[in-house]
C-alpha cells in the first residue's frame, strides 16, 4: 500500500484524458504565473508527446487522477525527471514520492546512471525541493542545455545500479 492511504496505480499516462489535460493546464498556469517565461522549463503537451519522454500517471483505485511525471532520456546514462505534479486534493499524502520512486526506477531499468532535474527556487517550490531532498537528490549546477538562473534550482542523484521490479 502507498502511503497515500490507498492504493495508487502508477502507469503510462494519456495525454489526451480530459483530466490529464487539465492537470497538465493547471501545471503549466502556474509555472508561467510563478515564473518569468525565460525561468519556465515545463514541457508543454507537445514536448510530453516526444519520442524522447515518457509520461505516467497515478491514479487511485476508482480511477481518479492523483498526479504525474516524465522522465526525458538524455544520454550518456543520463535522465531528466519533468512535469512532476500532484492534484491539489492529495498533496501531502505521498503520492509525489510514489511517482517519484517509479520514475527512479524507470530509470534504473533503463541502464540510467544519473538523473537530473530543474525546479523553481522560490517559496512556492519549497515542497518540491524538500520531496527531491529526501529522496538523495543534492543541489548542482546547470546540465544539458540548462543556463546559470537565479530562479532555477538544479538537483542531481546518482543512481546504484539494483535490481529493480518497476516496468518501464
Amino acid at each position: 500500500m502507498a502511503p497515500y492511504g490507498a492504493p495508487v496505480r502508477i502507469e503510462p499516462g494519456d495525454l489526451d484524458a480530459a483530466d490529464v489535460a487539465e492537470l497538465l493546464r493547471e501545471h503549466l498556469d502556474d509555472m508561467h504565473a510563478t515564473s518569468p517565461p525565460e525561468s519556465v522549463h515545463a514541457l508543454t503537451d507537445e514536448g510530453l508527446r516526444g519520442p524522447d519522454v515518457t509520461f505516467f500517471t497515478a491514479r487511485d483505485d476508482d480511477g481518479a487522477l492523483l498526479g504525474c511525471g516524465a522522465i526525458k532520456r538524455l544520454g550518456g546514462g543520463a535522465a531528466e525527471l519533468k512535469t512532476m505534479r500532484t492534484v491539489t486534493t492529495a498533496r501531502g499524502r505521498g503520492v509525489g514520492s510514489a511517482v517519484l520512486a517509479h520514475l527512479l526506477g524507470v530509470a534504473r531499468t533503463r541502464g540510467c546512471t544519473v538523473v537530473h532535474l530543474e525546479t523553481g527556487s522560490m517559496d512556492y517550490f519549497a515542497a518540491a525541493r524538500r520531496l527531491y531532498a529526501r529522496h538523495g537528490f543534492v543541489e548542482t549546477g546547470p546540465f544539458g542545455d540548462y543556463a546559470p538562473d537565479p530562479l532555477s534550482t538544479f538537483m542531481t542523484l546518482q543512481l546504484r545500479p539494483g535490481p529493480d521490479v518497476t516496468r518501464s
